[in-house]
């Protein structure tokens, strides 16, 4: 075991005890995680594929740095996506404030140019390690599969976690298939490059909640009401200079600023004072 690999064992059990109750990467993936980053910017390319799922076209890169192997995610779409805007940047900037907020439910995103075969010279694009899992929620519901008893209470807790989250960066396209699950039940969420709309209706009114965009079937709401009180704390203490601390270069003042706008729409919502 190399001595970053000892560094973050060790740090694992120091995050056990301490990582919110509705983190769901593992202590030692969360220990290790300036390892792979610097893993996933630096390592060699030995092999591409294009992964064969998704409109953004991501190819799947096979890494190789030392005697360490991984597998990693490279997309790169940058333009407007049916009146939607669809950027590489907004992966990393998601990833980037997850670990700003704690709450530890994404992958590692890193920036990284890359030449895919239709395209003469490397042109950058976001970058993430593979999240290893075992199904996600799509494929769950066309097999009729369902969370265990034992997992139901933190299922019921992610999905309410999951819209809160969608409702800060303002992720109109989560679907069941970016929802991934893995073989302990744990969710995992990607794809974010339709995240942090900042125009009109995004910047004065959520995706979901009593008022949102979006509603069930039956015209009812996506409600989010109940979810862990640490989280709330951490996005009520979030001001524009630290989120633009954290996520650098990847989000434009305007979408900062509807970061912002949308956080007291989240507390009345959670508060109950509409």
């Amino acid at each position: 075991m190399n001595d970053k690999f000892r560094v973050g064992v060790v740090s694992a059990f120091i995050l056990a005890a301490i990582m919110p109750v509705f983190a769901q990467l593992k202590p030692e993936a969360i220990a290790q995680r300036a390892m792979w980053e610097e893993f996933l910017i630096t390592a060699d390319i030995i092999k591409s594929e294009p992964l064969g799922e998704g409109v953004t076209k991501p190819y799947r890169l096979y890494l190789k740095k030392g005697e360490v192997e991984n597998t990693a995610v490279w997309k790169n779409p940058d333009g407007i996506f049916n009146g939607v805007t669809d950027s590489w940047k907004h992966e990393i900037a998601a990833y980037r404030l997850d670990k700003l907020l704690e709450l530890n439910m994404i992958p590692i995103y890193v920036e990284r140019n890359f030449s895919p075969p239709n395209q003469k010279k490397a042109v950058p694009g976001s970058l993430s390690l593979w999240a290893d899992h075992r199904t996600n929620l799509l494929k769950m519901m066309k097999a009729g599969e369902s969370f265990p008893a034992s997992a139901l209470e933190s299922s019921d807790r992610m999905k309410l976690i999951t819209r809160v989250w969608d409702c800060l960066i303002a992720n109109p396209d989560r679907t069941q298939q970016n929802i991934l699950v893995t073989d302990d039940w744990r969710v995992i969420l990607i794809d974010h490059s339709r995240a942090f709309q900042s125009n009109d209706p995004f910047d004065k009114q959520l995706v979901f909640g009593v008022n949102g965009i979006f509603k069930l079937p039956d015209g009812r709401p996506f409600l989010f009401n109940d979810v862990p009180r640490a989280l709330i704390e951490k996005i009520r203490a979030l001001d524009a200079a630290a989120i633009n601390k954290a996520v650098g270069p990847y989000l434009t003042d305007k979408e900062i600023k509807a970061i912002i706008a949308r956080i007291p729409l989240i507390l009345k919502e959670i508060d109950g004072t509409r």
